[in-house]
C-alpha cells in the first residue's frame, strides 16, 4: 500500500536540511544538516543524519537509524541511535502525502518520547517537524525543509 510517489525514506538518496531548532522561551537557532538514506537487501533501510548549529552553540546532532520498510506495507518499525538521547525505538506510517514517525527512548524512567512528520511538497522537497517531549511537556522542536541533492 506504500505510496510510490514518496522519494524521502522510501528511496535511497542524499538530502540537505535547513531549519530552526526551538526550545521553550528561547530564541530559535538556525541549523543545517545532511541526511543519507540507503537500502540493503530485503527492504532494510539505513538513515544517517548530521545536524549542525552555527558557531557551535550546541553540539552537533548525529542520528543513525535502521528499519524495514516492505514494499506492500504502509507501517514500519525502526531503531534509532541519537547522540543527544541514546537508543530509541519507533514506528512509522507512510501516508499519501506524509511520512509520520513516533519513537520512545528505551530505558528512560521519564518516559521521553518523540515524533517526526515529513510532509512532501514535491519529489525533491519535504518539510520536517520533529519534537521530543518528556511526559506531557515539549523539550524541543526542529522545523526544517529537506531538499534532495
Amino acid at each position: 500500500m506504500r505510496n510510490v510517489n514518496h522519494t524521502f525514506l522510501v528511496d535511497g538518496g542524499r538530502w540537505l536540511l535547513k531549519g530552526m531548532w526551538l526550545e521553550a522561551n528561547q530564541e530559535p537557532i538556525p541549523v543545517t544538516g545532511r541526511i543519507l538514506v540507503s537500502y540493503g537487501q530485503d527492504d532494510w533501510f539505513s538513515m544517517a543524519a548530521k545536524i549542525t548549529f552555527p558557531d557551535q552553540v550546541k553540539p552537533e546532532l548525529v542520528l543513525q537509524s535502521r528499519g524495514k520498510l516492505e514494499l506492500d506495507e504502509q507501517v514500519f518499525t525502526y531503531v534509532l541511535q541519537h547522540s543527544l538521547f541514546g537508543r530509541l525505538e519507533g514506528e512509522g506510517w507512510i501516508t499519501p502525502h506524509a511520512i509520520v514517525q513516533q519513537f520512545i527512548l528505551l530505558g528512560d524512567a521519564n518516559r521521553c518520547t518523540g515524533f517526526e512528520h515529513y510532509w512532501q511538497l514535491d519529489a525533491n522537497h519535504y518539510t520536517l517537524l520533529s519534537g521530543i517531549h518528556n511526559s506531557h511537556k515539549l523539550k524541543h522542536l526542529l522545523e526544517a525543509t529537506l531538499e534532495r541533492v
